[in-house]
């Protein structure tokens, strides 16, 4: 009698225990989802030229899984959805690009909740039209004088202010409107070329001299469209223009950020290598609070 009458007691001691030990510690707490993650944008984004190849990609973007989208996803652990394509220019993030590629917003959701881009660059053909027409002109003059201003002018600038801004303006709204509970942010430029021409530079990028400044003005104003569009849509701009200078595509293997157009390491010229995709990785996490 008494044996069974102590084993009640301690039961009910055993239950009482175990209901407190539920009241301090509360319910199971569930482990912390990742962050959806979309990446869009061009050849800047995708770090096209840098291997390795993303194999989900179609080869025509030239995707690399060494982008900064991907460093980002692997330092966070953010659930990456990257459809970052070589060439994109804003009427691609409506439009098919290549066959099988799908429009880019197609990636945003309701569900996204960041998305990181760069884009702007190839619409009028600003970058590629600026380099090979410089080069070219740069080559013929034997590096002397500043032939392709002499030639284009303010065009590039104009094509910039009238066709690039309001597309870029146009491309981040739209994005906010696929994807309104995400923080959006659309990175500038990393400088390609110094401020003026450098002993050495001509060699690896043909323009002439007085060209030099010219192209890096051009830039500048690109990365100035970008940046109004962002502040314009509620975007966060992550402006590169102070951490990239010296690290642009005159300098030795190691301490650049682009390569060249001549005696690079990339396949694909005058884009970002490894080293400069992962500093933008690490200034778009300062941006945004990330770390």
């Amino acid at each position: 009698m008494a044996i069974r009458a102590w084993n009640s007691r301690a039961l009910a001691v055993a239950a009482t225990a175990g209901a407190a030990l539920v009241t301090l510690t509360g319910p199971a707490q569930a482990a912390p989802q990742p962050l959806p993650y979309v990446a869009l944008g061009d050849s800047y984004s995708a770090a096209s030229g840098v291997l390795p190849l993303d194999p989900s990609a179609s080869l025509l973007c030239a995707r690399s899984t060494a982008n900064y989208p991907h460093v980002i996803a692997q330092r966070t652990g953010a659930d990456l959805k990257d459809v970052t394509c070589g060439g994109a220019q804003t009427k691609d993030f409506t439009g098919s690009q290549y066959p099988g590629v799908a429009p880019q917003l197609d990636a945003l959701s309701t569900g996204t909740e960041l998305v990181t881009l760069t884009i702007g660059g190839n619409d009028n053909n600003t970058f590629i039209d600026t380099i090979l027409s410089c080069a070219a002109a740069g080559v013929l003059s034997a590096g002397q004088g500043d032939p392709c201003h002499d030639k284009y002018g303010d065009k590039f600038a104009k094509d910039v202010d009238t066709k690039t801004y309001p597309a870029v303006k146009a491309a981040l709204r739209a994005v906010h409107d696929k994807a309104p509970n995400a923080r959006v942010a659309v990175l500038g430029y990393p400088w390609i070329m110094p401020a003026k021409a450098e002993p050495g530079c001509f060699v690896k990028m043909p323009l002439a001299s007085g060209d030099v400044p010219y192209v890096r003005d051009i830039q500048t104003h690109l990365n100035d469209a970008v940046r109004r569009a962002a502040d314009e849509t509620g975007s966060t701009y992550v402006d590169l223009a102070a951490a990239s200078e010296g690290h642009d595509a005159c300098r030795p293997v190691g301490t650049r950020w682009v390569e060249p157009a001549l005696f690079g390491t990339n396949f694909v010229p005058v884009h970002p290598n490894a080293l400069g995709e992962s500093a933008m990785a690490d200034l778009t996490m300062d941006a945004l609070g990330l770390r």
